[in-house]
Order: C-alpha cells, then sequence, then structure tokens
C-alpha cells in the first residue's frame, strides 16, 4: 500500500446528535440524508466521495489540486446551499411540529487538510483512506474552537498553498488561528473562520 499526497475535505454536520434525539425518526430520517446529498451535488472541483459517516462526508482529491480560491469557492458554496436546502426542508415538512427547529439545530463545519501520505485501497465496493494525516482531519472535527459553524484550514493545507496570503482569501471575516494536542499525533495547528456571517439571519 502506497501513500500519496493528497487533499482531504469534511464537511460536517453540527448539531446532529441533537437533531435525531429531538426530533422523530421519520423527519429525522429524512432531513439528514437530504443534507448529504446535497453536499454531495454541489461538489464542483472534482472532489470523490470517500465514506459518507453518519454526519459527514470524507472528500478527497488526489493529483492536480485546486487553486486557494476555488477551494475556499467551493466551501463557500458548500455553506450556501446547505442552507438553502435546510430552508427548502424546513418549509416542505412544515406540518411536523419538529420542522421549525430544523435550521436552529442544524449548521455546518467543514474540515480540510491536506497529508503528504494518505493510501488508497479498495475494501468491497469501497475506497478506503488510510495513514496519520487522515486521522488528523478526523481528529480535528472535535478542536478549540468555540462556534459551531466554522471553515478550518489545517498547518498542512496553509503550507501547500505557502504563495498565497490566506489572510486576502475572504470578504465575509477573518482568520483566527489555534492549536490542539491530540494523542499519538500531538500538536496540530489550524486556522479558521466564521462561516456564519455567509448566511443572513
Amino acid at each position: 500500500m502506497k501513500g500519496s499526497p493528497m487533499l482531504i475535505c469534511i464537511p460536517d454536520i453540527s448539531g446532529f446528535t441533537e437533531f435525531m434525539s429531538e426530533t422523530d425518526f421519520e423527519l429525522s430520517s429524512k432531513i439528514i440524508p437530504a443534507l448529504l446529498n446535497q453536499i454531495i451535488y454541489t461538489n464542483k472541483i472534482g472532489l470523490k466521495v470517500s465514506e459518507i459517516e453518519g454526519d459527514a462526508v470524507l472528500f478527497f482529491k488526489t493529483g492536480n489540486m485546486p487553486s486557494l480560491q476555488e477551494l475556499i469557492e467551493q466551501c463557500r458554496t458548500f455553506y450556501t446551499e446547505f442552507y438553502k436546502e435546510l430552508d427548502a426542508l424546513r418549509e416542505k415538512y412544515k406540518k411536523n411540529k419538529d420542522a421549525a427547529s430544523i435550521p436552529e439545530i442544524l449548521g455546518l463545519k467543514i474540515i480540510l487538510h491536506y497529508g503528504k501520505e494518505i493510501a488508497l485501497t479498495k475494501v468491497g465496493n469501497s475506497i478506503k483512506l488510510f495513514g496519520e494525516d487522515l486521522i488528523i482531519a478526523h481528529k480535528l472535527l472535535k478542536n478549540k474552537v468555540r462556534m459551531n459553524e466554522y471553515l478550518l484550514f489545517t498547518e498542512g493545507l496553509t503550507n501547500y498553498y505557502k504563495e498565497n496570503n490566506l489572510d486576502d482569501q475572504f470578504d465575509w471575516g477573518s482568520l483566527k488561528q489555534n492549536a490542539t494536542e491530540y494523542d499519538h499525533v500531538g500538536k496540530i495547528n489550524y486556522s479558521y473562520i466564521n462561516l456564519k456571517p455567509l448566511v443572513k439571519e
């Protein structure tokens, strides 16, 4: 099994556990798949789906990478289209007493990581990813960011796009920096920006 450089993108639905526990199963079993499908269908930069992980989509890309601007625009599209779908689903199921809480509970966070060595292998009919960089991307779903909806860039990704000034890429807010220490992989540095300003209240 040989590893290769790879872009990892994980759009993750925040509030998933609360939504599943507080809404009736018939509604949640329609809402979550519709939102995951919306994320997959709005992929415009050739990301491939490795897995759908309950409340998240694990995308990856090898070979030619998108520009930093294209990547950020894709994440922006994921977020804004996700909210359009939230509003459409609330209207579609408005007769259900729990429908009004759909946009109040659910949101989206997106993790971006560029790893130097991730392996692809086939398990059954699925392509599975392996490697420490994949572990890092997943661990960053639990971090020190004190907001529910954000776009997070690992140091590995910002180093890959080091010829670009990351701070110049956003017209809706400013980047913040933080780091989290994890067992077995150590300290991971990252930058993040709030996504909420992209959606009008």
